[in-house]
């Protein structure tokens, strides 16, 4: 099984090391992002995850802490016992937060397994892909850019 840091250079090569399970889960959660995430935004595999960056093409002067890499927006992984999807918007915006909690459970009896900006599926079912696929949309490679500025670049 993988685990946070894969040495994979491909996303394909990403998903060779999965378990069975892993890799449905995680290619239906990746296709739910795939689909929706608004033009400009790139997957790339970074940090040992899929990623989904703002290329140094639109944004030249990368992530503040490893200017060498693109500016990081969304990752997924697969640990040991659940998908992990990173949203470095629901971290940064309070608003889109309480959108995310209040939706997911109206769809699911419980409230997402959270953390920062991790929210952690331990079950197949009960990822919500549609959900993925409306929270995906909801931020432009321009929002995303605004964002990061105002809460990162100027602390």
């Amino acid at each position: 099984t993988v685990s946070m840091q894969s040495k994979a250079k491909t996303i394909t090569e990403y998903l060779k090391e999965l378990t069975p399970v892993q890799r449905v889960s995680l290619t239906k959660l990746r296709t739910a992002i795939k689909n929706n995430l608004p033009e400009g935004f790139r997957e790339v595999m970074n940090y040992g995850m899929i990623g989904y960056v703002v290329p140094h093409t639109i944004y030249p002067k990368g992530y503040h802490c490893t200017p060498d890499l693109p500016l990081p927006f969304m990752n997924l992984a697969a640990q040991k016992n659940f998908i992990a999807l990173y949203h470095m918007g629901l971290y940064m915006n309070e608003p889109l937060m309480q959108w995310f909690v209040t939706e997911y459970t109206k769809r699911f009896p419980k409230k997402p397994d959270m953390g920062k900006s991790c929210i952690r599926f331990k079950k197949a079912e009960l990822i919500p892909l549609e959900l993925i696929g409306e929270l995906s949309r909801k931020i432009t490679v321009k929002d995303w850019i605004t964002m990061y500025e105002k809460s990162v670049v100027q602390k």
